[in-house]
């Protein structure tokens, strides 16, 4: 049954928390500065420092996340439809929050419901596609010679 969680919603729950422990909850408008102050700074070789904040490491993260459910949505499973549906309810949650709570208006969390509507558009494409292949095969069989 683990198969048909939507691994993107990690990704958001982790963005609800942070926001949650925000002053004023999800509605207060101080998110997109809390998720663009640096966490720590890397070094590198050409001398320049790179500044690695909250929102960088959820992006990355949910990025190898996406990169995980696109390679699931390619099984033809029943368990994907179920996938499928709750990467649907999952971008409807997002789209609401983003459209609705001041602590959602970021650039990082507009990417992250740019995720989840990838997801659920490759899930249903690849399912079709999957689909009409079947179909296909299962027609151009002639039983009777």
């Amino acid at each position: 049954m683990f198969a048909a969680f939507p691994l993107l919603a990690l990704p958001v729950l982790v963005y609800n928390l942070v926001a949650l422990t925000l002053k004023g909850g999800f509605a207060s408008q101080a998110a997109a500065s809390t998720f663009s102050n640096p966490l720590f700074t890397v070094a590198m070789t050409s001398g320049s420092p790179w500044s690695v904040s909250l929102a960088d490491l959820l992006l990355a993260g949910a990025l190898v996340v996406l990169f995980i459910e696109l390679l699931k949505s390619t099984t033809s499973r029943r368990i994907a439809i179920i996938n499928h549906s709750l990467s649907m309810i999952l971008f409807i949650v997002c789209l609401v929050e983003f459209l609705l709570a001041p602590a959602f208006a970021t650039s990082t969390f507009f990417l992250m419901t740019v995720m989840v509507l990838l997801d659920v558009l490759a899930g249903f494409i690849v399912t079709i596609v999957a689909a009409r292949r079947d179909i296909d095969l299962g027609s151009g069989i002639d039983l009777g010679a």
